[in-house]
């Protein structure tokens, strides 16, 4: 059986533990990344610095968090006196790896996830810090406030159209030309990225469910496939490894 060529579309800085994944699967990484991070020191970022000492909880959503807190506020983390809440194991994991306790994970990596988790643990009257890129979904610091609780939402990174159309075009004649045989997506700005560099939005979609296997990291990132009618699957638990997984294992099935 000859090796799938998967497309990784998730940002550069993010995308080396993908392509190791995929080649240790036994399969060939194709990266064209359709979205970009950059960290930034906003005032919403100063702000939450300043009010380190009033959190009770501070929620980390993705390591670049971790990483812009850590390039323009070196001594912040090592100096929270709050509980810690995380989306992810990766997210998870960083934090620990700077000294961090974390005080709540939901087994749904979803800002959804978290809200239930809060919910069920009647957690209000609290000051909550969230820093994050702008562009993401409201509903998280809407739902806590919701709850009772005070929200500090503070930015802190940008999330950046491509930089590099030219690999996402290349990416295209690829697929045009058959020479990739699955396509992987890990947020919703990837795939919304990824359909505003083509010219030709009608065309791609029908090429993604005519000739490659489309596979989403889980629901919330799946909403956008459904918009553009992509077919997809995504894995019960919303990882990069249990995504490729699935990938590798549906993919065999279906080349058997």
């Amino acid at each position: 059986m000859s090796k799938p060529v998967v497309a990784i579309t998730r940002p550069k800085d993010r995308a080396k533990k993908a392509c190791e994944i995929v080649e240790k699967l036994g399969g060939t990484p194709v990266l064209a990344p359709t979205l970009d991070l950059q960290p930034v020191n906003t005032d919403s970022l100063k702000e939450l610095v300043a009010r380190k000492d009033e959190l009770d909880w501070i929620v980390f959503t993705s390591p670049t968090t971790i990483v812009s807190l850590n390039q323009f506020y070196p001594d912040f983390i090592p100096n929270l006196n709050c509980k810690l809440a995380v989306i992810g194991n990766k997210t998870g994991k960083l934090a620990e790896k700077n000294g961090l306790t974390v005080d709540l994970m939901p087994q749904d990596f979803t800002a959804e996830g978290l809200i239930e988790e809060f919910r069920k643990r009647g957690i209000t009257g609290k000051v909550i810090g969230i820093p994050r890129t702008a562009s993401a979904r409201p509903i998280l610091p809407q739902e806590l406030e919701k709850l009772g609780n005070e929200i500090i939402l503070a930015e802190a990174y940008k999330s950046l159209f491509p930089m590099d159309e030219k690999a996402i075009k290349e990416l295209f004649e690829k697929i045009e030309n058959g020479e990739i045989d699955a396509i992987t997506f890990t947020s919703p700005l990837t795939v919304e990225n990824f359909f505003e560099v083509s010219d030709d939005k009608e065309k791609l979609a029908k090429l993604l469910n005519d000739n490659l296997l489309t596979v989403s990291i889980g629901p919330i990132t799946a909403r956008v496939l459904d918009k553009y009618n992509i077919a997809h699957i995504y894995p019960d638990t919303y990882t990069v490894p249990d995504m490729m997984e699935l990938l590798f294992k549906t993919w065999r099935e279906e080349n058997e």
